[in-house]
């Protein structure tokens, strides 16, 4: 018998997607915070027990993954054992003939788990939570130059999304949809006039001018069923999105 030897905590929320079924529910992992390279390098000196300084372990990792990057630039597939990455070309050729057109195709890069993460499955034990206290949350988002879900941002064109409780509504100058680049912390507000379509369950936003990079999706409002809150409340989509 597999020991359990980690547990995981998840919050239940009402399943946006499935609007024929009223009454079912998806899981969120109830995550405690985001770890960087160094934490992770940190962790295995302190508690696994790693025969190199935190900071050397951090160094190698950093030009492992640099390396990586420049490889994967280069189409080769990449195995790990924990993960496996790759680069993949999204859109339609319309001959045989065609040449790659940034207009119509789009590269990104795509992360699978590997056989070694799958087998520490084993060990992880769910604890639910219960129904999670919810204002304002996001479901998915579609980048609708690209048809990519919950993935890619193509500057300059729409994204859908949706959810619950989205409408930007009230007086309060914070309301409003918002990218957070995840490395340097900058937000980038979305002009109140690129916001095409403004419902409780829907927004249509034109993407603004982002540096390529990896961003959080937020939105701002007050918006509250039949009423308007006195303090705006933020949603959060807990997926970093891609600008390649």
């Amino acid at each position: 018998m597999t020991k359990i030897f980690h547990r995981i905590k998840v919050w239940l929320y009402r399943n946006l997607l499935t609007r024929d079924n009223p009454n079912d529910y998806i899981a969120r992992v109830n995550a405690e915070r985001s770890l960087g390279i160094g934490d992770v390098c940190e962790s295995a000196v302190t508690r696994g027990g790693a025969d190199v300084s935190a900071a050397a372990m951090e160094h190698a990792v950093s030009l492992f993954l640099k390396e990586m990057g420049y490889l994967l630039c280069d189409g080769f597939s990449v195995n790990t054992g924990w993960f496996t990455a790759g680069v993949h070309v999204r859109g339609v050729f319309d001959s045989p003939d065609e040449t790659f057109d940034p207009k119509k195709h789009t590269l990104l890069f795509e992360f699978h788990q590997g056989a070694l993460l799958r087998r520490e499955l084993e060990t992880v034990t769910v604890e639910v939570l219960g129904l999670a206290e919810t204002g304002a949350t996001i479901a998915q988002v579609v980048d609708v130059k690209t048809g990519s879900v919950n993935s890619l941002l193509t500057p300059g064109y729409n994204l859908k999304i949706t959810g619950d409780k989205l409408r930007i509504a009230g007086s309060s100058t914070a309301n409003g949809v918002y990218f957070t680049d995840t490395i340097t912390g900058e937000r980038t507000r979305v002009d109140a006039t690129d916001i095409v379509v403004n419902n409780p369950s829907e927004l249509i936003i034109l993407i603004p001018a982002l540096a390529a990079g990896t961003y959080l999706l937020e939105v701002t409002t007050q918006y509250a069923v039949g009423s308007l809150l006195k303090e705006p409340r933020t949603a959060t989509f807990e997926k970093p999105l891609t600008v390649a």
